[in-house]
């Protein structure tokens, strides 16, 4: 953990939405914990457990075990190889589980769809079978504002929008698992009461995000630093709210305690709203401090290179709202902190 995630950890550490108090002697277990939100929201967790002296047990669900023990050697957090959809062997007390593992590349998403969707679906099955048997206070499952479809340009989107896909589209693999993992936590909340809560996250970054990312804001910030023009596939029409990553984790740590079982929840920013054009220009001038410029180089068919239709993702939030969240970081300091976090790392 780097001086940024440090500085992350103390900020949520002492957000006053955050009731910390009460997850004092729980148990917690977490899948994905090595990707970006699940880093982060492991060393959150860690980090206030320690200072705080919360006595919060960790539990956390990996396939690189080698990975995780050096991510988080720190945290005297339990490490346990698990593959998506294998039987879950853990005979013990957890209060809750946070289930972040899914694929997470369009490039996935088009070159792979079955793999996409049973990973996410048998993903969901395992950890609801074993909750069934072993009941808890909260299941917090992560889906993805990509299940809202393509919502009216000037629509402010709610949970109710649902969109809808053509199946026969293989990059609809992700969106559909997504709405079918939904609806699979919906039905054991329904059948057998598993407390289960889904958010549905916009594009999130921040500390954790691989240099070699191949997301867009990855590639803007690796223009940023390496002083290269960024180079556009598309005219970069698409507009959406973005996320921060402890903003992220935060949303996590509210739901935990107060979501309502059976619903789903948008987690975005709404202030970051701005097409990949205006992002892109954001970075050019104000992160790279007008060094690097804008260059088009369109492709006919950008679905082809694994990239979703224009869209308009304008998020509301006001039903997570309702519990006291907010998220606290603009679109330039979620870049800069992105930035100062990796060359940290470099």
């Amino acid at each position: 953990m780097n001086a940024i995630q440090l500085e992350d950890c103390q900020n949520i550490g002492n957000m006053n939405f955050v009731d910390w108090e009460a997850l004092r002697n729980s148990t917690i277990l977490i899948t994905g914990s090595t990707g970006v939100i699940g880093t982060n929201l492991v060393n959150a967790i860690a980090y206030n457990n320690n200072v705080k002296k919360l006595d919060i047990k960790l539990i956390l669900l990996v396939r690189n075990i080698e990975k995780a023990n050096k991510q988080f050697g720190w945290t005297k957090a339990d490490i346990i190889q698990f593959e998506l959809g294998s039987e879950l062997k853990i005979n013990q007390t957890i209060d809750y589980i946070v289930h972040l593992a899914s694929p997470t590349s369009s490039k996935f998403f088009t070159e792979k769809p079955v793999d996409t969707m049973l990973l996410n679906i048998e993903g969901y099955r395992a950890l609801l079978d074993w909750t069934v048997k072993y009941p808890i206070k909260k299941f917090i499952g992560l889906s993805s504002m990509e299940v809202y479809g393509f919502p009216e340009k000037g629509r402010r989107v709610k949970e109710t929008d649902l969109g809808k896909f053509d199946p026969m589209n293989a990059r609809n693999s992700y969106p559909i698992a997504k709405l079918s993992c939904e609806a699979l936590c919906n039905s054991y909340f329904v059948q057998y009461c598993v407390p289960v809560v889904t958010l549905r996250a916009t594009q999130t970054f921040g500390p954790g995000v691989n240099y070699e990312d191949g997301r867009v804001f990855a590639q803007f910030m690796r223009c940023a630093i390496e002083k290269k023009d960024i180079v556009l596939k598309s005219e970069g029409l698409t507009e959406r709210s973005y996320l921060y990553t402890a903003d992220a984790v935060s949303a996590i740590l509210v739901s935990l305690l107060k979501a309502e079982p059976g619903q789903s929840y948008t987690i975005a920013n709404p202030e970051t709203y701005c097409s990949i054009k205006q992002m892109a220009q954001l970075v050019a001038d104000e992160i790279a401090d007008g060094q690097i410029k804008i260059v088009f180089d369109v492709t006919e068919d950008v679905e082809k290179l694994g990239y979703a239709k224009t869209l308009y993702m304008d998020l509301d939030i006001e039903k997570i709202s309702n519990f006291g969240w907010r998220p606290c970081y603009s679109l330039k300091t979620m870049f800069r902190r992105m930035i100062l976090s990796n060359s940290t790392l470099n």
